[in-house]
């Protein structure tokens, strides 16, 4: 494992690949600094009348496309996968356990099954394990070509809530054969992988801005609009919901998401499918996993009320049997400071627990309120006092994607600019 004293030096030296995107099962030298520019700006916090240093550079390319592209499953608020892929080449080995207790689409524990890891996963929204766990298990594309072909479509049905300013009838009438074919397979016990892969990659499907989306015109498929929204946005576009096949669109994307998979990393992904712990629970109480077990967590927690998860995702909760109001009530929202600190003191004792002597925890705070409210302050102090050692933080400075920009975000200088991970040892 890299000592303090190494990583410090890898840090300071640091000079980005030109692909960032390694080869499996390959390491990032911690010690071949010969060709390094010395470009890290390394820079202090100072909390509590102690310093940190804080390492200013890009770590990871931006460019998506640099990662698997089975990463490609839209949801809220999730960082990169390269961001897991630095830490995990740096604090981990083939075998090692990597967690994140707040999983979302599943972006560490992907990353980290790709490169031969074993993995926990959490997240209390049931949403989560629905779009990760699936990706675990690669389906051959004849066999998915059977089982939707078996996939009875009853024309004219329609939903119990409104759904036509979304899609044409008879796309509506092949989601919710869909629907009721899933929903039947799982109550009876009989669904298997091949079916949960539909089920992950309908889901990813439901609303987005382009034609390989179920529905119409829409938000970009991170963000669900309202019904009220909706018919403003067709009115808006003069657009009424086209046909849209459904079984060919799946296809598709399935096509899209394994494309780049090699041999090992499909191998990969199921050896930690099988031995994988996935769990729908309060990060702060998590007794399935054992103590001193995890070697690396790496996780980007909820951020003061900025992200409504609940609300984004509620159509992929319909579709999936899912009480999103009920979710809502259970999802860490804390709408002040003190409350999410209060929260997260208690997320960091779990985690203290769990890892093992040696481990890590890479702690993603982002930037808030355009950088007002510097979480890395916030949360050093909680894993100090988890008895966690605090080595300091990284801070990533990236260049913005086109989704970025449709949103408003100026580079560096609001935002979502960059991501700022504290680093945590035990």
């Amino acid at each position: 494992m890299i000592s303090i004293d190494e990583l410090t030096t890898f840090l300071e030296h640091f000079t980005l690949p030109h692909s960032s995107h390694l080869a499996d099962g390959a390491q990032i030298s911690f010690f071949d600094v010969s060709h390094a520019r010395f470009v890290t700006r390394r820079e202090n916090v100072f909390v509590n009348g102690k310093e940190y240093p804080m390492f200013v550079n890009e770590f990871w390319t931006s460019r998506q496309r640099q990662a698997a592209r089975l990463h490609e499953v839209a949801y809220r608020a999730c960082f990169k996968p390269q961001l897991p892929r630095f830490f995990i080449n740096l604090f981990s080995q083939p075998g090692d356990v990597i967690y994140d207790p707040f999983a979302g689409r599943g972006t560490t524990i992907i990353e980290a099954g790709l490169m031969g890891r074993n993995i926990i996963a959490n997240d209390v929204n049931p949403l989560s394990k629905i779009l990760s766990q699936p990706r675990f298990f690669i389906p051959s594309i004849p066999d998915l070509v059977v089982r939707l072909g078996k996939i009875p479509i009853i024309a004219n049905q329609s939903a119990e809530i409104d759904l036509s300013m979304f899609y044409h009838p008879a796309t509506e009438a092949e989601i919710i054969s869909l629907k009721s074919y899933l929903q039947n397979r799982h109550a009876a016990g009989t669904e298997d992988d091949l079916d949960r892969w539909i089920r992950m990659v309908a889901t990813n499907r439901l609303t987005g801005h382009s034609s390989g989306f179920f529905s119409v015109y829409t938000l970009p498929p991170n963000q669900a609009t309202s019904p009220a929204r909706q018919r403003k946005i067709n009115a808006r576009r003069n657009q009424i919901p086209e046909y849209r096949d459904t079984r060919k669109l799946i296809l598709k994307k399935s096509k899209q998401l394994i494309k780049d998979l090699t041999p090992r990393q499909i191998r990969n992904l199921r050896a930690a499918g099988k031995h994988a712990l996935f769990l729908s629970r309060d990060a702060r109480h998590t007794p399935e996993i054992p103590t001193g077990t995890v070697q690396l967590t790496i996780t980007s927690p909820p951020f003061l009320n900025v992200v409504q998860y609940a609300k984004d995702n509620w159509l992929r909760c319909w579709f999936n049997g899912i009480n999103s109001e009920k979710v809502a009530r259970v999802i860490t929202v804390a709408r002040t400071l003190d409350k999410w600190r209060r929260v997260m003191e208690d997320v960091f004792r779990e985690l203290y627990r769990i890892t093992r002597s040696g481990g890590w925890v890479a702690f993603e705070v982002g930037e808030i309120h355009r950088g007002q409210v510097e979480l890395e302050k916030v949360v050093i102090p909680l894993g100090i006092a988890a008895n966690f050692h605090c080595f300091g933080v990284v801070v990533n400075r990236q260049q913005f994607t086109k989704t970025a920009n449709i949103w408003g975000i100026d580079n560096n200088r609001k935002g979502t600019n960059s991501n700022r991970i504290v680093l945590f040892h035990k």
